[in-house]
């Protein structure tokens, strides 16, 4: 408190449940399903015959804007911020695609980070030299995705790479 570290508040939780959530939101919501959502709504437009430049602004650029929006005051200050258009898509066509199934592997994925198989898998990779991980590097890298955003954010002056 001496510090000043608790001004904004403190959150009681245990190392445990800080832990598990921790990768919980990174694997399954914040990295993993973030991204494979961007990506997969990306090559769904691009493969439908819409301009990459134009499926990257509509799924991976205008994502911030959004993300702001809840940031700063919930979903709830989000929707009323949006158009009735993008609300009502977002109430009805949300559920569609993130449905039960969706919410099985999330249980799925935590389950492997509660019973410690994701640690055992981690620990594994990092002792083998990271094989895994470096090649789905590799293979993410290459994906349009990428080199489209690379060209537009090139273009981009109020863009600055940190």
């Amino acid at each position: 408190r001496g510090l000043g570290a608790t001004r904004a508040g403190v959150l009681e939780t245990t190392f445990e449940e800080e832990t598990e959530t921790d990768l919980f939101g990174e694997q399954v919501v914040l990295c993993g399903g973030a991204m494979e959502l961007v990506q997969a709504g990306f090559e769904t437009l691009v493969e439908a015959g819409y301009q990459p430049e134009i499926a990257y602004f509509e799924c991976l650029h205008e994502l911030k804007l959004i993300v702001d929006l809840m940031f700063e005051g919930g979903i709830a200050n989000m929707r009323d911020a949006i158009s009735n258009t993008a609300e009502y898509g977002d109430l009805t066509r949300g559920p569609f695609i993130i449905d039960d199934s969706v919410r099985d592997r999330m249980r799925d994925a935590l389950m492997q980070i509660q019973t410690g198989q994701f640690a055992r898998e981690w620990n594994l990779e990092n002792q083998a030299g990271l094989p895994v991980m470096n090649r789905l590097r590799a293979i993410q890298r290459k994906k349009q995705i990428e080199q489209v955003g690379n060209e537009l954010r090139s273009m981009m002056t109020y863009v600055k790479k940190k």
